[in-house]
């Protein structure tokens, strides 16, 4: 049995938080954005290469790839370096891996040609929804820095939501006060052609149906066709 869930600053159920996404924002990097999920800030920078990583060179093909970081104080208490640690931890990796993946399904490898995009995502302030902030955003560093390429190796959109059901409710794009006590939550990132690329999904305090599954699924879609306008107006801005 679900109640009515009070959502921090009064959003409804189904609203993502307010987004935004600024363009450009590096001086050196070919591409850049800062997006905004709420209080949740990533920077991404888009690096292109003129060159491939070793072990692929031989396939004709470009290459995408990702990397993912928090600062040490994006989160109420500091936390350590990973670099100090002496290497990422599990959940940098999966997040990252996770990001590369995504980004790659936009990009058609054959046009890139014989170079490589690297995306560094940065968290700036984690309030929830690091990793969909980072995909959705990389997604137009990305976009950025191909803009001049000929004929453009983009073929489609990709960006990232989550969804999951607190005290019984279902609410669209959690932010950490109600990731952190979720019954269960899902991670959905999906192309502008309507495709699944990645569903992330566990239970927390309950499991769940395949109808309640079926239910996040539908409130994510939604939530990313937002996104797609989101990203869309931010590369409009493009000179």
């Amino acid at each position: 049995m679900s109640e009515h869930v009070e959502r921090p600053g009064g959003r409804s159920a189904t609203a993502l938080r307010p987004v935004t996404i600024e363009i450009g924002v590096s001086k050196f990097a070919e591409g850049s954005a800062r997006i905004s999920f709420g209080d949740t800030v990533v920077l991404c920078l888009a690096t292109v290469e003129e060159k491939l990583p070793r072990w692929i060179q031989d396939r004709d093909q470009g290459w995408v790839t990702a990397e993912y970081a928090m600062l040490p104080r994006s989160t109420p208490e500091r936390s350590q370096r990973e670099s100090i640690a002496g290497r990422p931890g599990g959940r940098t990796f999966e997040i990252q891996r996770l990001v590369g993946r995504a980004l790659r399904t936009a990009v058609d490898l054959k046009k890139l040609g014989p170079r490589s995009v690297q995306i560094d995502c940065e968290v700036l302030q984690a309030d929830g929804g690091t990793r969909t902030a980072a995909i959705t955003g990389g997604y137009v560093a990305l976009a950025h820095a191909l803009r001049r390429l000929t004929p453009t190796p983009l073929r489609r959109q990709v960006a990232a939501i989550s969804a999951g059901f607190v005290k019984g409710q279902l609410l669209l794009d959690l932010e950490y006060a109600e990731d952190s006590i979720a019954d269960a939550d899902v991670n959905v990132v999906a192309t502008s052609e309507g495709q699944l690329v990645e569903v992330q999904g566990t239970a927390e305090a309950r499991p769940f149906t395949v109808a309640d599954f079926d239910r996040i699924l539908e409130l994510s879609m939604t939530g990313i066709e937002q996104l797609f306008e989101k990203q869309r107006q931010a590369l409009s801005a493009i000179r």
